[in-house]
């Protein structure tokens, strides 16, 4: 049979036609691809014509289509649904497609055909969108190596390759602790129905009877925010925090240490003191020291708050009857209770009116309110019955396809990301994107999110919308392809509109009787929405201090006793954790996405807090002339300009931390 890779895609909108795809189809394809891609480079180098942009960069931009169409549909399968072909190929890939990125950027004769038109770029006549993709791609070329000796290239690709399988194994790795580890349930004391059931699926899941609770997040949490098991709540929540770290296999403390100095060696090969200036040298942010200053400027409150909630949580526990000191695993489950003491709220009281159905047709709404999008189901093939499509359409204009895969399973990654089978770009005719939110919420009949799922779903259709309605020539820029301290603006700032009242009048429903939220209800969510930030805040800036830490210096021999000391001189409050350790940092050791660079989320939330005063400053959250602004310079730009100069261009000037500060309830801290 024909591999599907190697042919047309002609079903509707050029979907992958995934009803046709197997397993063995995979490898094939990419070793077409990157034959593929190889034969176009060379053909670029021997190009006897002088460089220009369109027989260099546009042809570069086009070399890697193939490549890029079995990517797109692999690694959305190994994060969304893996399995052992899946990935025992992941590992067989990784330094091969490091291997053919090197040979790109170590061709010399390539180079000197971009490096011909970087300097003679003055008489080239470029639109302001090429000559920002001509100045990225030199960029890339030079800070992979480009400009190295042979012997510096040889290594730099060495160090490249070592990476990506270092990467892939500490995901691989991860996911096998995540699916194997569950804890079988006798004792149901304080769950709540909806924990009760989601404890009921999961057994369900596994083939067992009864109730079990598993490593993810949409079932832990829940269940240390009620189980009057303490220590149920302990095992737990220590299975939890030992990912990565458990002996064995799967153990990712040698991972990271080899991960951490061969990054050194790559960032010193260039040039560099440190991993961290290499890479932050690209972001906004554009030092340690600057991102050190953003981090500890929040750390100063949010830690005196935390200790403050922690001494009223203690007391809490010593009055049901347990002595020495509040615990992590404690945290949660008085943090639930003090909050239902001080602001009469109940978590579960709200998941009746925040059904997945009614959070997807919220997020839905405000995209049409804002920017005029419809979405219509389709009835297509997937790469998994869980997952379902819409056809994304403006004033009856095919604008992408929406790929919604929002239940938690066995072969899934944990976390939330939003991703592409496809980008939008118009070079080489119009292609549309298809653009793809993976969540892991518990699955139910209904399913019924918490509070912080529902911001969850907000925050990937903002990343959703980046790629859907961004409208650029070049694949290169597309979307969410910007500073990594830029892109989880749009992410962010969507998630305020889920706090709008008329959104909420309008869609928190209860599932069954088709009842609004209550009014009460509704001011108390309002009047708790501030709750327990210190702990939110110390637990994600503890997780960003270390990651700083760790690239900032000199790479250090054992991550965890660096860890250690990191969080011992920021004064980590003993009953709080990072929320994301060491051995199961996905962020910073899965990939260098957001190594040096978690940060980032509190760098964009600086911007966001702004962002959405611009519509508060209208009286109108769906404000259309803003809106239309931040369409125009955020959402369809993806990287054609400077982060900071898209930013001004929509708001006029870049904002200080006490939007932040305000909007975490900690400015009188």
């Amino acid at each position: 049979m024909t591999n599907p890779f190697l042919t047309d895609w002609t079903g509707p909108f050029g979907l992958p036609p995934f009803d046709a795809i197997e397993d063995a189809d995979f490898a094939p394809a990419f070793d077409a691809a990157l034959a593929e891609g190889r034969a176009a480079v060379a053909a670029i180098v021997a190009n006897p014509e002088a460089p220009t942009f369109a027989n260099t960069i546009e042809a570069l931009e086009q070399a890697d289509a193939l490549l890029d169409r079995v990517s797109g549909v692999f690694y959305n399968l190994v994060g969304a649904d893996s399995n052992p072909a899946r990935e025992a190929l992941s590992r067989d890939l990784a330094p091969k497609l490091s291997q053919y990125s090197s040979e790109i950027t170590a061709n010399a004769a390539l180079f000197a055909r971009i490096e011909a038109l970087w300097e003679g770029r003055e008489a080239l006549d470029l639109t302001p969108e090429q000559d920002r993709v001509l100045m990225l791609y030199r960029r890339m070329f030079l800070r992979a190596g480009a400009a190295l000796d042979k012997g510096g290239s040889d290594r730099m690709a060495a160090v490249k390759s070592r990476l990506a399988s270092l990467g892939t194994q500490f995901t691989q790795n991860l996911l096998a602790d995540e699916r194997d580890w569950f804890m079988p349930l006798d004792d149901l004391a304080g769950l709540p129905d909806f924990v009760i059931d989601t404890a009921a699926a999961a057994a369900r899941e596994r083939g067992r009877e009864g109730h079990v609770v598993t490593l993810n997040r949409s079932l832990i949490v829940p269940f240390l925010q009620y189980s009057t098991r303490r220590d149920l709540r302990e095992k737990a929540y220590e299975a939890w925090g030992a990912r990565g770290a458990n002996g064995g296999e799967t153990d990712n403390r040698a991972i990271t240490a080899e991960t951490l100095a061969l990054r050194a060696e790559r960032a010193q090969l260039l040039g560099y003191a440190n991993f961290a200036s290499y890479k932050l040298e690209t972001e906004m942010a554009g030092s340690p020291e600057t991102v050190r200053e953003l981090l500890m400027r929040v750390w100063a409150p949010a830690r005196v708050a935390a200790e403050r909630d922690a001494a009223a949580m203690e007391a809490l526990l010593h009055a049901d009857g347990y002595s020495g000191p509040l615990e992590p695993w404690d945290w949660r489950y008085y943090a639930e209770k003090r909050r239902a003491q001080l602001h009469d709220f109940d978590e579960a009281a709200l998941k009746p009116y925040l059904s997945l159905d009614a959070m997807i047709a919220a997020a839905f709404d405000v995209a049409h309110r804002l920017f005029g999008l419809e979405f219509r189901p389709l009835d297509v093939p997937l790469y998994h019955p869980d997952a379902r499509a819409w056809e994304v359409t403006r004033d009856g204009r095919h604008m992408a396809v929406f790929i919604g895969d929002y239940f938690a399973r066995p072969s899934k990654r944990s976390g939330a990301w939003m991703s592409n089978f496809r980008n939008q770009r118009k070079l080489g005719g119009e292609v549309r994107p298809v653009v793809v939110n993976v969540c892991n919420f518990a699955k139910g009949e209904p399913a019924l999110l918490s509070w912080d799922d529902a911001r969850t779903l907000f925050h990937e259709f903002g990343h959703a919308l980046h790629g859907m309605l961004t409208d650029v020539t070049y694949g290169f820029i597309s979307g969410t392809s910007v500073a990594r301290d830029f892109v989880e603006l749009p992410s962010q700032l969507f998630e305020h509109w889920l706090e709008v009242p008329e959104v909420i009048e309008t869609h928190a429903r209860h599932w069954k009787t088709g009842e609004p939220m209550p009014a009460d209800l509704r001011a108390k969510l309002k009047g708790a929405a501030t709750w327990d930030q210190g702990f939110a805040t110390v637990e994600f800036v503890a997780s960003a201090l270390v990651d700083l830490e760790f690239h900032d210096g000199p790479p250090p021999a054992d991550p965890m006793q660096k860890q250690a000391e990191v969080l011992e001189a920021i004064g980590l409050p003993r009953a709080i954790r990072m929320r994301h350790a060491t051995p199961h940092f996905a962020h910073v050791f899965a990939g260098d996405g957001y190594s040096s660079g978690y940060y980032s989320y509190m760098w964009s939330e600086v911007m966001d807090a702004d962002a959405f005063e611009a519509f508060e400053e209208t009286g109108d959250a769906f404000d259309a002339a803003t809106a239309e602004k931040l369409e125009r310079f955020i959402l369809s730009a993806g990287g054609s300009d400077e982060a900071e100069t898209l930013y001004k261009a929509f708001r006029g000037s870049m904002p200080g931390v006490e939007a932040l500060l305000k909007g975490r309830g900690l400015v009188e801290v």
